[in-house]
């Protein structure tokens, strides 16, 4: 289980990503990361150990601008090093991603006969690498993302943003939670993986179903369908909680939200334990 918080809009985007992964550190503290678009260029920092090592870098940086998106990791593919931290980012293509590559191995090994190389030991680092090639076979960075996304299997929930288009942010899901929100100025979002992330900023929220992406940009949302790029009109949900009703997930009691998290639980302890591929469980 890890964390995706983004940003997009006037703001500088670094301190409210940084602000969102501080409320989904129990999401995984063993790495944690940033890419925010500076200077015309997307600039990454990354660390290895909980959400306080980053900051500790962020604060002599000079990391700043927007569009930007962070992640804290619990690792499932690739040990905690600063390498396998995420953001991960393959020809000006930056993903950050909550789930598994079901196929990962496969797709590896495609994608290296045809002469790519990685430098992680993550299947989070297949996405970019497809969306690239995609980008390369001459789609736009939308239909790119779809087109990479339907040779993916199994769970995710991602943000991603490209060098060549400065101002666009895309979130997608399937089988990971993951909510996009309206700022209070135009052109103006937030993704996050949990509501919490997102209070501080936003009340107007949209749950993104299984397969589904939200393409921001200065012109406004679009949320869409990765199977065929249908556009969805979605509810606007006005949130009421206040941040101690946030971590109750809206339930009455911490032990009732316990109770029916439980089988969610259960699906997270076994993403990465389960291979498909190899026909195989790791414990």
């Amino acid at each position: 289980m890890c964390g995706i918080v983004g940003y997009m809009g006037p703001q500088d985007g670094v301190p409210v990503v940084m602000d969102g992964l501080q409320k989904l550190e129990y999401r995984g503290y063993d790495s944690a990361g940033v890419a925010v678009f500076q200077h015309g260029r997307i600039a990454i920092s990354r660390s290895v150990g909980k959400l306080r090592e980053l900051e500790k870098k962020l604060l002599i940086s000079t990391l700043c601008g927007s569009p930007a998106i962070g992640h804290t990791r619990w690792a499932t593919h690739g040990r905690p090093t600063e390498p396998n931290a995420h953001p991960h980012v393959y020809e000006g293509v930056v993903v950050v991603h909550n789930g598994i590559v079901e196929n990962y191995i496969a797709l590896r090994q495609e994608l290296t006969a045809s002469g790519h190389q990685f430098s992680s030991e993550t299947d989070t680092e297949i996405i970019s690498h497809l969306i690239a090639r995609e980008l390369v076979h001459g789609l736009g960075f939308s239909e790119a993302v779809r087109a990479a996304l339907k040779q993916v299997r199994g769970a995710f929930a991602l943000g991603i943003m490209y060098e060549q288009e400065p101002e666009m942010l895309i979130a997608a899901r399937k089988g990971s939670p993951l909510v996009v929100a309206y700022g209070s100025q135009k052109g103006e979002y937030y993704i996050a993986s949990d509501i919490p992330a997102l209070l501080a900023y936003s009340r107007e929220v949209i749950f993104l179903d299984d397969d589904e992406m939200a393409v921001c940009s200065p012109a406004g949302m679009t949320i869409m369908t990765v199977a065929d790029g249908r556009e969805q009109q979605k509810e606007v949900h006005q949130i009421a909680w206040d941040p101690i009703m946030a971590e109750k997930g809206g339930y009455k009691h911490v032990m009732l939200k316990e109770i029916f998290e439980q089988p969610q639980a259960v699906s997270n302890t076994l993403l990465g334990r389960i291979s498909e591929d190899r026909r195989k469980t790791d414990l």
